[in-house]
């Protein structure tokens, strides 16, 4: 069995997964279930070219994953189907093996993490970051570190 935990998942992860399970269900880092009639409507390669705060051009690669929840409440995805649409997407689009990024809709479209911990995929809270702290100005005592495992915020506590 295959547990990734604190790790991220690449595409050759999750191929190498799909094939040992019954079921593809994924959950939330705070245990919340994605409905199991989810639908994975895009499998994608995006590269993210930028400029962070110091000047330094930088370029960023993900295979994407967008999740969706429809009113098809009988709407199973099997692992095989999932595998099948990698496989498409890697052959029709040349999609290369990076790290899984995944898309799914809560009050807005969040983007996670991938995971797995041996039964679930987990998609787990993406935090931003200065890539240029050296270059930023922003002495590190000024530095506001957040941790929110609760994925929840009250007024006063830094974290809104």
């Amino acid at each position: 069995m295959y547990a990734y935990l604190n790790s991220i998942m690449k595409l050759s992860d999750i191929k190498q997964i799909l094939p040992t399970l019954d079921n593809v269900e994924f959950k939330l880092e705070d245990g919340t279930s994605v409905p199991e009639h989810f639908h994975v409507t895009e499998v994608g390669q995006i590269t993210k070219n930028f400029i962070d705060c110091g000047g330094i051009i930088r370029t960023e690669q993900v295979v994407n994953f967008q999740l969706w929840n429809a009113n098809d409440f009988e709407h199973r995805l099997k692992p095989g189907k999932l595998l099948n649409i990698i496989e498409l997407s890697e052959s029709k689009l040349g999609i290369q093996d990076a790290e899984i990024e995944v898309e799914y809709q809560s009050t807005t479209i969040g983007k996670y993490d991938l995971d797995f911990n041996g039964k679930y995929f987990i998609l787990k809270n993406k935090m931003t970051a200065c890539l240029a702290e050296d270059a930023c100005g922003i002495p590190p005592s000024k530095l506001i570190v957040i941790e929110n495992k609760a994925n929840t915020c009250t007024p006063g506590s830094g974290c809104c």
